[in-house]
């Protein structure tokens, strides 16, 4: 799942679909993102509302677990809001870094001690995190490398 904004949440729904896997979430509504309209190629949903806030809680609330990705070490704005609400709801989640050298090892025992079955992908905008959409491909690369084994 993901909320389909620029940077982290569409590196993820591109990976997703790169690789036959099933994806979508909620979107505000009018599918608003900071570089116009969400394609439709993206399978969301439309959130009542135009926020972003409403957006981000519910993709937290419909599940499993959350992965915040940042190149920065400290969130900020939504991506900081993505947290409390997976406090909130009581979900795991995780905040990776580009910092971090086991991105995808942590990710992996995310998933595996909770059994994620549907994972909520957020993280910066690209407006202000330019890289935090390769640093997301690159740990789901490795991620799928991992569970292959």
């Amino acid at each position: 799942m993901s909320g389909g904004q620029t940077g982290a949440d569409r590196a993820a729904l591109d990976w997703a679909l790169a690789h036959s896997l099933p994806c979508g979430g909620w979107c505000p509504k009018g599918r608003k993102a900071e570089d116009g309209t969400i394609n439709t190629k993206y399978a969301l949903k439309e959130c009542p509302s135009e926020s972003y806030l409403q957006r981000t809680e519910w993709n937290v609330r419909d599940s499993d677990a959350t992965i915040v990705f940042s190149i920065a070490p400290v969130l900020v704005g939504g991506s900081e809001k993505t947290v409390e609400f997976a406090k909130r709801y009581n979900r795991p989640y995780l905040h990776l870094h580009a910092a971090e050298k086991d991105a995808a090892e942590k990710l992996h025992s995310l998933i595996a001690e909770h059994q994620v079955k549907t994972l909520n992908v957020a993280g910066p905008r690209a407006s202000e995190e330019p890289n935090v959409g390769r640093f997301v491909t690159e740990t789901l690369d490795r991620f799928l490398e991992l569970s292959a084994h």
